[in-house]
């Protein structure tokens, strides 16, 4: 089995192998002078990217290319990189013959907070930004692509992701760890879900070969609902550290946010983001390889 592999050179993308599939990993840039056919390269990713000869022997793809939230990063953007440069790259590959289409998108689709219930796989979707939304639009686009030809749709909605050199929230969460290793999160108690890079790559790899796994959106998590208190106590012990934390009130915490401008990074930390997984065992018969404490350790050599 041959799988095309974008965003290959990012942060999930580096992680991706698999002793039973061969990868042709797409990147940016020039193409070298030595032809390899494990590679292929592309200038950029929007509607007019040449994919000429990129789906030769290829019998799936795993789609992780993509812009992520930032400030430096407009609607354009996203439009002519999350949702043009996605829908196009599926057309080709149906064009081309490709049986399965595995799209990772973002669990921001569903929302930005729970309250009191999880989000399902099948909850009304609810972007709540310029990323969520393009990434919701070109969910839409390839149900319409994969509904008028024969390559199957995939779509993967992950948690926050962690693993060694994470960016985002939790690479902040973890240099906090490392460098100051004291938390006010002593009295916060709230309820959300993640998943690893090493059991998010694993579940991407059981997506491209179990049959079952086309048609359905699968919310990516661990089944592990912990608190944030508990989750950077996890990445402390997975670090070697000790970590204090401080009991500091909720109101409190949030007060500090709002004073320093970080409100909705407070809230991120703070608030229910809680997932129903329950498909993935249902469907797949897929279950974590990794405990949260096991993911964890692999933060030693971060």
């Amino acid at each position: 089995m041959k799988v095309l592999l974008t965003g290959a050179s990012g942060f999930i993308g580096q992680h991706v192998s698999s002793p039973e599939i061969k990868f042709r990993r797409v990147i940016r840039g020039q193409k070298n002078k030595f032809h390899r056919d494990d590679f292929f390269y592309i200038d950029k990713l929007d509607n007019l990217t040449s994919w000429d000869g990129a789906f030769t022997n290829i019998d799936a793809i795993i789609h992780l290319a993509g812009v992520a939230h930032s400030k430096t990063t407009n609607l354009q953007d996203y439009q002519s990189i999350n949702v043009d440069g996605t829908l196009h790259l599926a057309n080709e590959a149906a064009k081309a013959g490709v049986k399965r289409f595995i799209f990772v998108s973002s669990i921001g689709v569903n929302g930005t907070f729970t309250r009191g219930s999880p989000f399902l796989s099948t909850s009304k979707p609810s972007p709540h930004n310029e990323y969520t939304q393009s990434k919701y639009l070109a969910e839409l686009g390839l149900e319409k692509i994969a509904s008028k030809t024969k390559m199957e749709l995939v779509v993967i909605r992950p948690t926050l992701v962690y693993g060694p050199q994470a960016p985002g929230s939790f690479g902040m969460l973890s240099r906090l760890v490392s460098q100051i290793r004291v938390l006010p999160f002593s009295l916060v108690e709230n309820r959300r879900d993640f998943i690893s890079v090493q059991n998010l790559v694993d579940l991407l790899i059981t997506c491209v070969k179990h049959p079952n796994a086309a048609g359905h959106i699968f919310l990516a998590s661990e089944g592990e609902t912990v608190s944030i208190k508990q989750f950077t106590n996890a990445i402390a012990k997975g670090k070697g550290h000790k970590l204090i934390q401080l009991p500091l009130f909720i109101w409190l915490i949030r007060l500090i946010g709002t004073v320093v401008g970080k409100s909705k990074m407070v809230e991120q930390l703070i608030g229910d983001l809680e997932v129903d997984s329950s498909n993935l065992k249902d469907i797949l018969d897929w279950t974590p390889p990794y405990t949260m404490e096991e993911s964890m350790a692999f933060l030693k050599d971060d």
